[in-house]
């Protein structure tokens, strides 16, 4: 028996996943980072179908947060609908309220921020480490300690795992302990990413994880809210699950959200997990291969990896310097675009966004250097070495001689 019935509906033709949409899509195109499905997809999706879930309940989502909590060492797993969704409940759970301070790297997405500014709070955006690019522990302890005496402490702090690299989290949670202030972890671009033996985001509060398609892990959509404290968890399950309160009728003594995670992507996920280890020996694999293939060359750097870390690599990152010899960034960007290669600058720091104008900062001025200087390569774990090779040929010819 077919697993869907024949349908009065027009089947629709769709273009190859990970290939732009727009009028003509060119399927020679290089991606940035495109999803890269295992082939077990879609055995999970009929095995969930066939058994009738679609809704966010049931065995599948709870075998997916299981199979999160495996991979990352947190014990307590919600499996939600988006990473930003993940950071709402996160500062939701932590209390937050309007006119509290939230102090977080400026370097990072603005979805980092967002739901604490829409929930009210003010973003105090704080400087990256020029060894690592996340949250500078120097920079905070000394803000730390300035705020302590003004007696205005933020109500949390958000370091950001960027790129792939954990932040410093050990000496970050051991500043905030010192004065009482809750940690939630934006660990969105992190998943199987490692510092000190642990990984990414364990240790903190609570770490928020994204499967969006260009993730490492994809889902199509989704996230994840991880703890080590299990009423944590329970608290934000609950509020995910528009805050209903056990009683043959509907009962609310708040309001909650529909954030849960649908059996249908949890499938997804649960196919993807499998992979992860390969998936970051591939992708660890692509940035050395730009090493070798661009290290040569005058003016550019690549993305650090402190010692105490093991970066997944999500995205591959250098940094180019005219001064000495090479093309601006913009230069290499244009150039790639031309050549039918996606490629991005860094995030742009949310101390110079627009939307965040008149915000306080402390330093910026690393975070504004890596915008400048920093493009973002291809650098899918599908990407072929020839795909590859296609990158640096075309960077290559941007320096003379």
């Amino acid at each position: 028996m077919p697993l869907v019935s024949a349908s009065p509906f027009p089947v629709l033709a769709f273009p190859r996943a990970g290939r732009t949409a727009s009028p003509a899509p060119d399927p020679d195109r290089i991606l940035l980072s495109p999803p890269h499905l295992t082939g077990g997809e879609l055995a999970s999706l009929q095995a969930t179908l066939a058994a009738g879930w679609v809704a966010p309940a049931g065995p599948v989502p709870a075998a997916f947060e299981a199979a999160v909590a495996k991979v990352t060492g947190f014990p307590h797993v919600l499996a939600v609908a988006s990473g930003t969704a993940a950071l709402h409940l996160g500062y939701r759970i932590l209390g937050l309220t309007a006119g509290d301070e939230v102090w977080t790297a400026t370097l990072t997405y603005v979805a980092t921020i967002a739901p604490a500014v829409q929930m009210g709070a003010r973003p105090r955006f704080l400087d990256v480490a020029a060894d690592s690019w996340t949250l500078d522990p120097e920079l905070l302890e000394r803000e730390l300690t300035r705020a302590a005496r003004r007696g205005r402490l933020p109500r949390a702090v958000v370091p950001v795992d960027i790129f792939g690299q954990s932040c410093d989290l050990d000496a970050i949670r051991g500043l905030c302990d010192r004065w009482g202030v809750p940690v939630l972890c934006d660990s969105a671009e992190a998943l199987g990413a490692m510092r000190r033996g642990r990984h990414a985001g364990l240790g903190a509060r609570l770490a928020a994880f994204s499967f969006n398609g260009n993730k490492i892990v994809t889902t199509g959509g989704g996230g994840a809210l991880a703890s080590e404290d299990a009423g944590l968890i329970a608290e934000a399950r609950h509020l995910a699950t528009q805050a209903k309160e056990p009683a043959p009728h509907y009962q609310h003594e708040t309001t909650g959200f529909s954030y849960g995670l649908s059996s249908i992507l949890a499938a997804v996920g649960l196919a993807q997990l499998g992979v992860l280890p390969a998936r970051v020996a591939a992708r660890r694999a692509i940035f050395e291969a730009y090493v070798a293939g661009l290290g040569d060359l005058p003016g550019i750097g690549f993305m650090p990896e402190p010692a105490w870390s093991r970066s997944t690599r999500w995205l591959s990152v250098v940094t180019l310097d005219p001064r000495r010899g090479g093309p601006d960034r913009e230069a290499a960007r244009r150039a790639l675009a031309e050549a039918g290669i996606e490629a991005r600058p860094v995030w742009k720091p949310l101390h110079l966004q627009p939307v965040f104008r008149g915000a306080p900062q402390a330093g910026g001025a690393v975070a504004a250097g890596l915008f400048e200087h920093g493009l973002c390569l291809p650098s899918g774990s599908g990407l072929s070495p020839a795909e590859q090779g296609r990158v640096i040929a075309t960077l290559r010819r941007l320096w003379p001689g």
